[in-house]
């Protein structure tokens, strides 16, 4: 087996000699690493303003090149410390998914918000970059001399679906670009900190452990970061120390997850991970069964302290992303389906053929296998983590972090036998999450990192995740419909009072109860991957035809994903086995839809929809002062359906989530399924679109029939 790169002393001096050369490089374009003589002036004048009592202001930006570009803002005060004001996406602005544009238009959003607030852009005290672009550049070139002569030709930039080299470019003029956008003939000047130092900070700030008088662990694990894909971290009395980065970009669990769920699944980079996640409940679970798993975890080499290293006598990705696998890896694996076949529909992993094609429940058992293989090092990896630094609270974060089975599985084997069998103690591992582990979440993270540089503690945890972009207003509403003959208009309420709220939420369960699916369209979106009310789907979970209403008629999306519970707490423990590992801040944990958790027996009876194959569910607990409506919602289902239990999803269609009314309408219009849309007013009003006319005979309108009815009920 062999591990690592084939030249890592060349590897290790082309970085070193590449570093200060590509960083003059970009501080003549004013981009500055976080250590640079410009960089510790400005935070030592940001500490003497913010000792002074004085709020700050500290943008966020991950520019363009790299996938999820978008904005952030954050205010800082010496008694509340950060407080995120918006995460803007731009992929939701634009329509283009995990887009690597300049996010022009999220910075559009961000100004019109601060104007509102009664500022402008020159407000902003200091602006942070996601990356460290002059690190990023010189790993890039350690890693073509890490496997040269073969990698110079094999693995050029522009076979990484990641990077975008045209936008890439840009992004080296992204202090010029910002300061255009924001209106000024002078570039803004960016500092650039550490990739994952960004995840890290982000993750502890928010999490119910910010003000813990106890060690707090972060491991961040992703595709890659600046120069490694493994860091771990641990804060102690307000101060984060890294314990070890991989310092490799290849070394990588997200890596080794993405090339196997898209040459094995037949979907593309940043699409395929989930699918695989969820592929895997069909697949045989058992280590000691599946007979795949022994081949794969070969792929894998767990070290000492934790370390992981990729077999390159099987993965090959490490010299070609083209030809990712080994003549070895071939023979155990068979043949990678490639980059032109993605999405082909006779290479996609469909669990509806495992009734006529013999081969799909192998690829079952291969995805499977693969998630096994991931848990069994992210166990490696947190089990060092543990051992090193005593402590039982996690923040984990990074790309894998979306892996929520993954997450469920450290909960069960860091659990309270564990921690008396190892330290004689009588704790257990507590785990959390953020909203946004991927690199949607970048943006705030550097922002944050500014915060913590600029001499701020952590703020306040998260309760909620609605920070993209802001609400629509009542003209923004009547302007998407205007004069649009296909599409129903008609006010149905509004939620400025309780007796308003209550009102349309008891609409919207009627409709529920009627095997009704409805968009919520609500505030500001939700930050991150996961709808999460204000641009939700919601239907029937009792129901089990549901499922395949959604997929078919509305999503057009696999039968092979699982869809979502969105509940009560006291529905949540009435259903699903919670973990004490994820109770700190009343269950916080699963507030955002990045944890699962087993189904009770009796769950898969009376809320088939919202149960996956193996028997979990991907939770999500609204609380009612985080969004007064959806819980109001949830509790007259209760009445309604008789559990306080919806299924949902996020409202895209072919796109990312909608973001604005004319999005809005937009989606409704590209699905069949969909009986209406509900969008509320910042102002308070409530409307209801829905298609006026028939896509088929048996899908004729039924949103004003029921409305007549509810109205006539009450």
């Amino acid at each position: 087996m062999r591990i690592g790169p084939k030249n890592p002393r060349l590897g290790k001096a082309v970085f070193r000699l590449a570093l200060p050369w590509i960083d003059r490089f970009y501080e003549g374009r004013q981009i500055f690493r976080a250590t640079s003589a410009f960089a510790k002036e400005r935070f030592a004048a940001l500490r003497a303003k913010f000792a002074a009592g004085e709020p700050l202001y500290i943008g966020g930006i991950c520019a363009s090149g790299v996938h999820n570009t978008g904005v952030a803002l954050v205010e800082v005060t010496r008694d509340g410390g950060p407080n995120l004001i918006c995460n803007n996406e731009e992929e939701r602005f634009s329509g283009e998914r995990h887009t690597m544009r300049f996010p022009h238009l999220s910075i559009d959003s961000l100004v019109d918000l601060m104007r509102r607030r009664g500022t402008g852009p020159e407000g902003i005290d200091v602006w942070m970059s996601a990356w460290d672009n002059a690190a990023h550049g010189a790993a890039m070139l350690r890693v073509l001399v890490e496997e040269a002569p073969i990698s110079l030709w094999s693995l050029p930039a522009h076979q990484i679906p990641t990077i975008n080299l045209r936008e890439l470019s840009t992004g080296t003029r992204a202090a010029r670009i910002l300061g255009r956008r924001l209106g000024s003939d002078k570039p803004v000047p960016l500092i650039a900190t550490p990739h994952h130092d960004n995840h890290a900070w982000f993750s502890f700030c928010v999490s119910p452990f910010a003000h813990s008088d106890r060690p707090v662990m972060i491991a961040v694990l992703d595709g890659a970061g600046d120069v490694g894909a493994i860091s771990l971290y641990v804060v102690e009395q307000g101060r984060m120390r890294q314990i070890r980065s991989n310092d490799s970009l290849f070394d990588s669990l997200g890596v080794f997850y993405t090339i196997i769920s898209s040459t094995q699944g037949g979907w593309t980079w940043l699409s395929c991970e989930g699918r695989y996640m969820g592929a895997a409940a069909w697949g045989n679970n058992d280590r000691k069964t599946n007979p795949w798993y022994r081949a794969l975890k070969e792929i894998l080499s767990f070290a000492p302290e934790g370390q992981i290293y990729i077999n390159r006598d099987l993965a090959n990705w490490a010299r070609s992303f083209a030809q990712p696998y080994t003549r070895e890896l071939i023979r155990i694996l068979g043949k990678p389906i490639s980059f032109e076949d993605m999405w082909n529909p006779d290479a996609v992993l469909r669990v509806e053929d495992i009734k006529h094609k013999e081969n799909t429940q192998e690829r079952l058992d291969k995805a499977a296998a693969t998630q096994m293989v991931l848990e069994d090092a992210l166990i490696h990896v947190i089990d060092h983590l543990i051992r090193r630094t005593g402590s039982d609270q996690l923040a984990l974060t990074g790309g894998v972090a979306l892996n929520a089975v993954g997450s469920m599985r450290i909960l069960e084997y860091f659990d309270a036998a564990y921690y008396q069998r190892e330290f004689g103690r009588r704790t257990r591992l507590h785990l959390w999450v953020p909203p946004t582990p991927n690199d949607a979440g970048v943006a705030m993270g550097a922002a944050y990192m500014g915060a913590y540089l600029s001499g701020a503690g952590p703020g306040t945890p998260l309760q909620h995740a609605f920070y993209c972009g802001r609400g629509p207003s009542e003209a923004e509403i009547r302007a998407a419909v205007d004069g649009a003959a296909d599409i129903g208009f008609a006010p149905i309420g509004e939620i400025a009072t309780a007796a308003g709220r209550e009102a349309v939420a008891d609409l919207m369960a009627f409709m529920t109860a009627q095997d009704g699916v409805i968009a919520l369209f609500q505030g500001p979106a939700e930050t991150g991957p996961r709808a999460l009310g204000h641009r939700s789907i919601l239907a029937n979970p009792c129901n089990p035809a549901t499922r395949e209403v959604l997929n078919s008629r509305v999503k057009y999306r696999e039968a092979i994903r699982p869809l979502a519970p969105m509940m009560t707490r006291e529905a949540a423990q009435l259903w699903f086995d919670l973990s004490d590992g994820a109770c700190d801040d009343d269950y916080n944990a699963y507030n955002y839809m990045v944890l699962t958790a087993p189904a009770k027996p009796q769950a898969r009876a009376r809320i088939p929809a919202v149960v996956h194959a193996d028997g979990t569910g991907r939770l999500q607990i609204v609380r009612e002062a985080a969004d007064p409506l959806v819980y109001t919602y949830l509790k007259a289902l209760g009445r309604r359906i008789g559990v306080e239990v919806a299924v949902n999803t996020s409202f895209n269609v072919a796109g990312p989530i909608a973001q604005t009314p004319v999005q809005a309408v937009a989606t409704l219009r590209r699905s069949k399924g969909m009986d209406a849309v509900l969008m509320v007013a910042e102002e308070g009003p409530v409307f209801a679109i829905w298609p006026a006319q028939p896509h088929a005979e048996e899908n004729a309108p039924r949103f004003a029939d029921w409305f007549a009815r509810w109205q006539a009920d009450g």
